[in-house]
């Protein structure tokens, strides 16, 4: 196992010496509580912050220190966040108690969340103007995956801030992919894989209720197509959460999926780069969100085709409610 001790100098850094690298963990959610609880294992000494303060204290209680604030979890030479969106990470990122005004200088935050391209570029100047350096790196993988540390990570900076917390990745997931010097490259990757795996939900959902509606049983056919043409674990793991209709608890949301649609749409439109098929991405998870299925995976929008062809919704009653949606 690789460890958490600092094993080289770099001038930029607030560490020469050989002790164990002191992190901040923002951001607790399905994925941020167990790749926080990852670096733990591994032995980094992690000061956790989250909104909701159970989450901070169950962490607490196998050994990672709380911190009150955002300011609190950035005494340390690395800052990790893991949060839902754009507004999440800015909020925590600005302002004379955020991030950027608390950090040490030569300091790295290492964004694992995924955002735009353009937050990521200002996130990238801002660290710069403060002194401190900006590691994007998010992760590919559901929460199951974050809890046996078989995460991807995609990560892209300068080189000498990406080896500075490449133990992190390491103690957090199973193959760390170094996509460029600039943090807004890993953002773009990851942009782009989230529409790739919702362009096969989709398409297996079509997929899916074609045959179903002819007869033939959804799981037997996701058996033939996952043992010949597309044996790929986007196949297996999707094909199989809409095949049993397993939307609930959502490891992703479906509100998050419209969030990445929207933003690999955004980066297109920035590029001059046309994504019809984002377009209609956008479409089905609005759909799914005017039906009432904000709360589910967002997997389930693979049971749109069929309930279009007559079969029962992928929303049988809103959250908390007793009564058809």
């Amino acid at each position: 196992m690789r460890t958490s001790t600092r094993t080289h100098c770099d001038e930029r850094a607030p560490w020469c010496t050989l002790e164990a690298m002191r992190l901040g963990f923002i951001g607790l959610g399905n994925m941020g509580s167990a790749m926080a609880r990852n670096l733990l294992t591994a032995g980094y000494d992690v000061t956790v912050h989250n909104r909701s303060p159970q989450k901070v204290e169950a962490l607490a209680a196998e050994g990672a220190h709380a911190a009150r604030t955002v300011a609190d979890a950035c005494g340390g030479d690395a800052v990790v966040t893991m949060l839902a969106d754009d507004a999440a990470v800015e909020a925590v990122s600005f302002g004379a108690d955020g991030i950027i005004g608390s950090l040490a200088p030569g300091a790295v935050h290492v964004s694992a969340s995924t955002i735009s391209v353009a937050l990521a570029e200002r996130l990238t100047s801002a660290h710069a103007e403060a002194g401190q350096r900006f590691v994007s790196a998010p992760v590919f993988g559901r929460p199951e995956a974050a809890a046996a540390k078989k995460l991807f990570v995609v990560a892209a900076g300068a080189p000498a801030s990406v080896e500075a917390v490449t133990g992190l990745f390491d103690a957090m997931g199973q193959r760390t992919f170094v996509v460029g010097e600039e943090p807004m490259a890993a953002n773009l990757v990851k942009l782009s894989g989230n529409f790739l795996i919702a362009s096969v939900i989709e398409s297996l959902g079509e997929a899916l209720a074609l045959v179903t509606k002819g007869g033939i049983d959804g799981e037997q056919y996701l058996d033939l197509l996952t043992s010949t043409l597309f044996d790929a674990p986007v196949y297996r793991t999707y094909g199989g959460l809409v095949a049993r209709r397993e939307f609930e608890p959502p490891g992703f949301a479906a509100t998050g999926g419209l969030k990445d649609v929207r933003l690999a749409l955004a980066a297109g439109e920035a590029l001059q780069v046309p994504l019809p098929v984002a377009s209609l991405l956008r479409d089905r998870f609005l759909t799914l969100l005017a039906t009432g299925g904000g709360h589910l995976d967002w997997s389930a929008i693979g049971a749109l085709s069929a309930w279009e062809a007559g079969a029962a919704g992928p929303v049988t009653s809103a959250p908390g409610s007793d009564h058809p949606a």
